[in-house]
């Protein structure tokens, strides 16, 4: 098996490298927040669907489904 390797080592280079990196991290990142927005968003939508007796019989209420929803970034 070949392996190859190659390195520049210009500071021009390794700038534009890090650009690019931050560029694409930073993509990634938008795209976790988003995924993770419309799920909470999904479930809040399930959620409001629901009869007041079913979100009663899941311990909560209706002016409570957000809290319960982020209850994990929020702390209640």
């Amino acid at each position: 098996m070949a392996t190859t390797h190659f390195e520049t080592n210009t500071a021009r280079d390794r700038s534009i490298r890090g650009q690019i990196d931050a560029f694409f991290a930073g993509i990634g990142m938008g795209f976790n927040a988003y995924l993770e927005r419309r799920g909470r968003f999904d479930e809040i939508e399930r959620l409001n669907a629901k009869t007041d007796a079913e979100l009663a019989a899941m311990g909560i209420s209706r002016d409570r489904i957000v809290h319960y929803v982020f209850r994990d970034k929020m702390g209640f």
